[in-house]
Parts: C-alpha cells; structure tokens; sequence
C-alpha cells in the first residue's frame, strides 16, 4: 500500500454493517482443524486464561464493528469472570479490520506496552464512537491516542509501520482464506465456527457442552 498513513486514516470507515453480525448461529456449525487454527500469527496471539483450560475460545473481531463493541460491553465480562479466570477457556483475540480505521486501531493497540493490549482494546470499544465514526477519523484517532499514552510522533511512528499493517493484514487474510472468517465477531469455540454477537447465555451453552 504505497498511500500515506495519514491519507489511510483520513478515509472514512468502510460499510460494515454486511460485515458485523448482531444476531448468532448455534446450529449448522463449521468446525475447522483445531491445531491449524491455534497456530499463532506473524505478531504472535493475545492470550488470556489457563493454556491448558478444556475450551479454547478464539475470535475474530474489528475494531469498528459495532457488534463486536456490543460483545465486549454485554457478554466478554462474564466470559472472563465466569470462564477465563476460573481456568475453563483460553481466549484468543485476533485482528480482522473491515476498514482501515479498523487496522489502524489494531496498529494503536499492537504499538502500546504488551501487557496493556487487553485494556487498550477494551477502552477501544467502549469509546469507539468518538474516534471511529467521525467526518476525520485521523484526527479522532490522534486525539484518542493521546488518552492512551501516545504522542503525535510515536501516533504517526506507529501508522507509518508497514511491517505491522502487513502482519495485522495478514492475520485477517488467513482468518478469511483458511478458516472462512467473512463476517465479525466471529467465534471458535474448540474448532466449531460461530459467527455474531453471542450471549453469555448462549457462549455458555457451547462452553459447557466442551467441559
């Protein structure tokens, strides 16, 4: 991609309403080979829970998806509380923008301190209207950036990162061709294909079912 960051990020999010599901699809499951899937990407997986827990949940999600933001407000605390942190699932949280403000928030998170990916995602999705939806989406990141720790110069450092676009880009890619992920959120739950914003009611039927 030969255009600037700064042109990347002055371009308005994307459609993605075809793209972020609200509902959920409990039958028909696809399953996928469970060993291919867990193997990391070219930055490494983000990982939370026991890696030997019985259940390994990994999803795919956009930073501008609506729905993803809507799952990770209603239903990820309880999974976590509930799930994670009692040691029954492993979480793996993969990148998959619909838009390039997607891949640019996801560029953001990568580019802070390792241990504070998790909380930066979640700050992300609660605030994501006021820096993903907006007539200068450039601007609104900066702004945003600075809540969490960045300068304007380590902001554009970060976005000026070829490297990590393309690994981000990459993630999705064979999320996309390897595993059929066309939609977000998208879940696995040990290898089984789940695609929308499921329920802690309906994440936890397929959970126990595993356990």
């Amino acid at each position: 991609m030969t255009q600037t960051r700064r042109q990347f990020l002055k371009t308005t999010a994307l459609a993605t309403a075809a793209f972020c599901l609200a509902g959920s699809s409990l039958a028909l499951a696809q399953a996928v080979d469970q060993d291919e899937l867990v193997k990391p990407g070219p930055l490494g997986d983000k990982i939370l829970g026991d890696e030997n827990a019985p259940v390994t949940i990994v999803e795919y999600a956009s930073m501008t998806c609506g729905h993803c933001a809507n799952f990770h407000e209603r239903t990820y605390p309880a999974l976590k509380a509930d799930y994670i942190d009692t040691g029954k699932v492993r979480f793996i949280f993969r990148e998959f923008p619909l838009d390039p403000v997607a891949a640019g928030a996801f560029m953001l998170a990568r580019c802070a301190p390792a241990d504070k990916y998790f909380e930066i995602v979640d700050i992300m999705f609660e605030q994501q209207r006021t820096w993903a939806f907006t007539d200068n989406p450039y601007q609104s990141m900066l702004d945003f950036s600075k809540q969490i720790g960045f300068t304007k110069e380590s902001f554009e450092e970060c976005l000026g990162n070829q490297g990590l676009l393309d690994a981000i880009d990459a993630v999705k890619n064979r999320g996309a061709n390897e595993f059929g992920v066309n939609s977000t959120p998208t879940f696995f739950i040990n290898g089984e294909k789940h695609s929308g914003a499921l329920s802690i009611e309906e994440m936890g039927k397929l959970i126990d079912a595993n356990l």
